[in-house]
């Protein structure tokens, strides 16, 4: 039988191994959490949210989906400043990803699938800041509550709903051969039309075929591509006489003459715009003299006052336009002479004697 003495070490010693068992424990927890263990330096963040939305404190705080530690608190504020955002968060974060998080990087509250716990997830891929230090404030983007996504979803659900019965309406409406759609589904005339419909047009088709109307004639004879091949020949034949310059067209083509002649045109026309914009020649002088412009404008000036003048009837000119007096007079010495020729004429004698006197 074991003395007391042996008993006394016996318990001291599971005891002895129970505690170091579960310091070790705690310490593989630690290890095995992610957080950068037990004597890895942590740094405290905030965050502030205008709802927590069912964060608790030890929910896990991640970096693009990595743990880097913990939510230590959760509180309401009451300054004015966070007066929209009134929910603090206390983060502890492990210092061995302060190379990751930057001090303009985003916080949101996620959720771990559909019914998983709810996190903060700090967002850096945007961010371009500083490092942060201890104590630091990151700004948070809000991200939609299930709870919102299920309100927003009300009215869709509506819509649909809505929409679904109209389509029952117009199916139902369709199925009773009402409307031009039920008609055309339950309607027996149109399929009635529509087999007449396709037994002409293979009877035209089958007139086609056979060489029959003009259409027929058209496929079948073979007058029409000897015509075709004909006409194509000749036009062949028009188009080798060009290239060959024979004709109007082929000379217009081919005759170099035509080309030089146009040339030379341009050219003695180009000189003779220089020489007209040169002053040189009677239309160079009248384009760039002066002098001769305005002596044209006083001649033109003097003509109109003189038809103006004429026009009125003034001066001799002006009578002789205007005065029937002298038309008449005029009109009478005609007919007074074709009467003395015609007397003349008629009795010589009597106008043509001669007398002579012997003094």
């Amino acid at each position: 039988m074991p003395s007391q003495k042996q008993l006394k070490w016996s318990q001291l010693k599971v005891g002895l191994t129970v505690i170091i068992a579960s310091f070790a424990l705690a310490i593989l927890i630690l290890l095995m959490s992610g957080t950068g263990g037990l004597f890895t330096r942590k740094i405290l963040l905030r965050s502030y949210f205008d709802n927590a939305g069912g964060l608790r404190e030890g929910a896990p705080v991640r970096l693009q989906g990595v743990d880097i530690g913990n939510v230590a608190k959760i509180r309401v504020v009451s300054d004015t400043t966070h007066k929209l955002t009134p929910v603090e968060v206390t983060m502890k974060a492990s210092s061995k990803f302060l190379s990751n998080l930057r001090r303009d990087s985003l916080s949101t509250l996620a959720t771990a699938g559909v019914l998983g716990e709810v996190y903060v997830d700090i967002d850096s891929s945007q961010a371009r800041g500083p490092e942060v230090q201890d104590g630091d404030v990151l700004s948070t983007r809000e991200s939609p509550q299930i709870e919102d996504v299920v309100r927003a979803s009300q009215s869709t659900l509506q819509n649909l709903d809505a929409l679904e019965k109209r389509v029952d309406r117009i199916l139902a409406f369709v199925e009773s051969g009402q409307g031009s759609f039920g008609k055309v589904i339950y309607d027996p005339s149109l399929y009635n039309r529509l087999n007449a419909t396709v037994a002409q047009f293979q009877g035209l088709v089958g007139d086609v075929a056979n060489g029959k109307g003009s259409l027929g004639k058209l496929l079948v004879d073979d007058e029409l591509y000897r015509n075709a091949n004909g006409t194509i020949n000749k036009l062949n034949g028009i188009i080798d006489d060009i290239n060959a310059g024979k004709g109007t067209a082929g000379k217009f083509l081919k005759d170099p003459t035509l080309y030089n002649t146009a040339n030379d045109t341009i050219a003695n026309v180009k000189k003779m715009t220089d020489d007209i914009n040169a002053g040189k020649g009677a239309i160079g002088v009248m384009a760039k003299d002066q002098e001769f412009a305005d002596k044209l404008k006083n001649t033109m000036s003097k003509l109109s006052d003189l038809t103006d003048k004429l026009n009125s009837g003034e001066g001799t000119a002006g009578k002789f336009l205007k005065d029937p007096a002298l038309y008449d007079n005029t009109n009478k010495l005609l007919v007074d002479t074709q009467d003395l020729i015609k007397a003349i004429r008629q009795n010589p004698k009597k106008y043509l004697t001669i007398h002579l006197k012997l003094f």
